[in-house]
């Protein structure tokens, strides 16, 4: 990914939406149909979830690049540059690719109209984009819940993809689970595949009830597909999988990690729906892109001498994912946490759950210049609850925390708690 100056299309993105977040479809869908309807011009995976989308969408899109289709793929947040949140074949566009899209969306808001948020002048944006640049399968991840989303106005999906469901987003998606499942499991389509991990298992009669509401077709992949013989190293995923037909005896991952597993499983059910609209993908195109395909930020080894970690979890599961993959994947390690949070995150709980799993050395930080991050000072009272290796410290700047973690003895390093964290540090470590 090249540092590109992506501020023009901030600006632009910035002075023509409002910063407020105001469920509903109207606005985006009034732009698009202005648009011509852009979001129709591909066949298109829609993904939704708590977490595990975004490895799950780079599995699928880079097993249709390896299938010989010409490929995007919409994800958020972005870790250091806008132009991340849509690859085309793999490959971020230009900022003046971005800005020449935003404008066409600018162009048909009309005076005196309620504004798009940034998120749905973005999602149309990169639309626009995906029709430009004649994409034929577009692999496209909702930014928040799913039924209301900018991305759930796709009218030509050929499956519904739902990662692993958990709490989080409550203001926006509702207090409990079966609330935000809801919001989630609405994107579901008459007479479309509708592939769900099966993660939470309590939500499986649910998933199966809405999808027989919409006459959508289930597919619940811990109920339906066989995973076996997995062999995890810190380098890579083996394993055994067949579903639906579809059977690959050694299927082999660089993105690492037992829930990367799962999201394997997820990627590759929903692979094995979808091969009569895409007859290009094969067997071996699986296997292809399942082992190249990448996702930055999620449990990432940037630096050796010590290892250091990079992991975009954001909530408690993202965190108990997290330890449950450091603790087979370097078991007996002297461990630091380098650890950022947004103000409105469980991050007391997330500290108590690194502290009882890793028993680590901790070092606070925040987000230069995000309001929304809690302060040094906000982490270092929360973990008092906890025990940990050390007096934990407080630093205004990642790098000086990071940079303290590593002098500190620590055989491995992880930077965690925010992919705004992950990504501050991430580019500072990728520009030396």
């Amino acid at each position: 990914m090249t540092h590109e100056d992506f501020s023009a299309l901030e600006e632009l993105l910035h002075s023509h939406s409002t910063d407020k977040i105001i469920p509903g479809l109207t606005r985006i869908t009034r732009l698009l149909d202005r648009l011509g309807s852009p979001q129709d011009s591909f066949r298109a995976v829609h993904i939704v979830g708590t977490n595990g989308k975004g490895s799950t969408g780079a599995f699928i899109s880079s097993v249709l690049r390896a299938s010989g289709y010409r490929t995007a793929f919409y994800s958020s947040p972005h870790l250091e540059s806008p132009g991340e949140r849509l690859l085309v074949d793999g490959q971020a566009l230009g900022p003046q690719d971005w800005v020449n899209a935003v404008r066409e969306v600018v162009a048909v808001i009309r005076e005196g109209e309620e504004l798009p948020s940034y998120f749905e002048l973005l999602t149309a944006g990169a639309f626009v984009l995906m029709r430009n640049q004649h994409i034929e399968a577009g692999v496209v991840e909702a930014g928040l819940g799913g039924k209301l989303d900018a991305t759930n106005t796709m009218h030509n999906v050929i499956c519904s993809v739902i990662a692993s469901i958990s709490i989080d987003h409550t203001e926006y998606l509702g207090p409990t689970l079966e609330s935000i499942a809801g919001e989630k499991f609405a994107v579901v389509k008459k007479g479309v595949p509708a592939c769900f991990s099966g993660s939470p298992e309590s939500l499986i009669p649910m998933f199966r009830r809405v999808c027989g509401e919409a006459q959508a077709l289930p597919f619940v992949v811990s109920e339906s597909a066989s995973v076996r013989d997995v062999r995890a190293t810190n380098k890579s995923n083996t394993f055994y999988f067949s579903a639906n037909g579809l059977e690959l005896p050694e299927v082999r991952t660089r993105l690492i990690g037992a829930y990367q597993v799962k999201n394997s499983a997820l990627a590759l059910s929903a692979l094995s729906l979808i091969r009569d609209n895409l007859p290009r993908i094969t067997k071996d195109s699986i296997l292809a892109g399942m082992f190249d395909a990448s996702w930055p930020g999620r449990l990432e080894v940037v630096a050796h001498g010590p290892d250091v970690l990079l992991d975009g979890g954001h909530n408690f599961d993202g965190v108990a994912n997290l330890c449950r993959s450091v603790n087979e994947l370097w078991a007996g390690k002297n461990i630091g946490v380098v650890y950022a949070a947004m103000r409105d995150k469980d991050y007391s709980g997330c500290l108590g759950l690194l502290s009882g799993e890793l028993g680590p050395k901790l070092y606070v930080t925040t987000i230069p210049g995000m309001a929304r991050a809690a302060k040094p000072d906000e982490l270092l009272r929360a973990s008092r609850d906890f025990v940990w290796r050390n007096q934990p410290e407080g630093y205004d700047f990642p790098e000086e925390a990071v940079k303290g973690a590593i002098n500190d003895g620590n055989e491995l390093v992880i930077v965690c708690g925010s992919l705004y964290l992950v990504g501050y540090v991430r580019g500072k470590i990728a520009r030396g």
